[in-house]
């Protein structure tokens, strides 16, 4: 069996020597299946956390509540969670109580989606009880058992169900996307980071501009953050081909298409919950495109104020605005061609510019750096200290 299946069958071989099951489950085999990059793999077990805990030297305990324990082996992590049944949810996320058990059948019962729900056990053979592998192959997301009763258990998965659409390019199944219809409002129960994480997810799907026509179609947008007034804006991004751009790229690309000014970014994207990293980011993005869009190409002094990073993404959002090719390398050969890219790069400081004028300290120096260093970027002056000297006296 490949990696990293490979590196955890001596973890399931452990545990059946003291005479328990265990087997992968999850996202993993799904993946598995679709002959897909595989990062993290769980592994599922009829032996209690306690009994996981007496089997394997070094364990940590991160979820025992849940039943699940880290386990450290061959210098490796592995977690290890105990089957178990859940009882009725609060908050529309979390269930009041967790029952461990020991049949497999019913921990997978208690998963959201059929695809979810299939476990493989250390020979590669696939255990499939609700017909997960028959949704797999017809590209169908369907839920396990009553899509009412998953999605009034744990809200997020209507947000998860449309992602997956995103980033599997598959299609919900026509039950479940009803239940998204008809409990799309229990969404706002859910705390902001979470439908956060799942929305940025489906931003950077395969299919996304197919996933965005779901949130309009099922109006799922209306109980996302900020996005009520937007539909419009949902329907122009559904139609953007937008491929190969990063998270801040597509927020960028999201708030452009919505007509939000990048000085209202801040609001918008606080309301997301989003690290103030990235919204500076965006916002720098925004406006780098908005620069682009006016004088329709890139001046030295744009290249130079935005840094190339900010500068590629622009380019990248507002070609995609402008349905024209991304020119990067353009970009690119332009910055490296900028005399300077920043200011400690000048060949003077203030206290040149203080000597040479013989005029005493003031607002005039900050205002006369500048000019400098315009005249510098836009090769209108040698970066020289003679040749700046010459310039300022003239």
């Amino acid at each position: 069996m490949k990696q990293p299946f490979a590196s955890a069958i001596p973890i399931i071989e452990e545990i059946e020597k003291a005479g328990f099951t265990a087997y992968f489950v999850g996202g993993a085999v799904r993946d598995h299946l679709l002959k897909k990059p595989i990062h993290d793999i769980d592994i599922a077990t009829s032996a209690t956390p306690v009994e996981v805990k007496a089997i394997f030297k070094s364990t940590v305990d991160i979820g025992i509540e849940h039943g699940t324990v880290m386990v450290l082996y061959n210098n490796e992590t592995f977690e290890v969670t105990t089957f178990r049944t859940e009882s009725e949810y609060e908050d529309f996320r979390r269930p009041k109580d967790v029952a461990f058990v020991r049949n497999l059948r019913d921990d997978l019962q208690r998963r959201d989606f059929t695809m979810n729900s299939l476990a493989m056990d250390k020979h590669g053979n696939i255990i499939d009880y609700f017909d997960g592998k028959t949704d797999l192959a017809n590209k169908r997301i369907v839920t396990v058992g009553s899509a009412h009763d998953r999605f009034a258990e744990d809200a997020l998965r209507m947000m998860r169900a449309v992602r997956f659409v995103s980033t599997l390019d598959f299609q919900l199944e026509k039950l479940t996307l009803s239940s998204v219809e008809a409990n799309r409002h229990l969404l706002e129960k859910i705390a902001v980071e979470r439908v956060t994480a799942e929305f940025e997810k489906l931003l950077l799907g395969q299919a996304r501009t197919k996933a965005i026509d779901l949130m309009v179609q099922t109006k799922i947008y209306e109980h996302l953050p900020m996005l009520r007034p937007h539909k419009n804006g949902l329907i122009l991004l559904s139609t953007l081909s937008c491929r190969d751009l990063d998270i801040s790229e597509m927020w960028s690309l999201l708030l452009i298409s919505c007509q939000i000014p990048h000085q209202d970014a801040d609001q918008f994207l606080r309301k997301w919950k989003l690290p103030v990293k990235r919204i500076k980011t965006v916002q720098s993005i925004m406006k780098s495109v908005s620069e682009r869009q006016k004088k329709q190409h890139w001046s030295s002094m744009d290249l130079y104020n935005y840094g190339l990073n900010i500068a590629e993404s622009g380019e990248k959002v507002f070609s995609i605005l402008a349905g024209n090719s991304a020119d990067v390398k353009s970009v690119r050969d332009a910055y490296g061609k900028l005399p300077i890219k920043s200011r400690e790069e000048l060949q003077i400081d203030g206290r040149d510019v203080l000597e040479w004028s013989g005029r005493p300290p003031g607002p005039w120096m900050k205002e006369a750096i500048a000019n400098i260093e315009t005249a510098v970027v836009e090769n209108r002056l040698a970066n020289e200290k003679e040749a700046i000297k010459e310039w300022l006296k003239q």
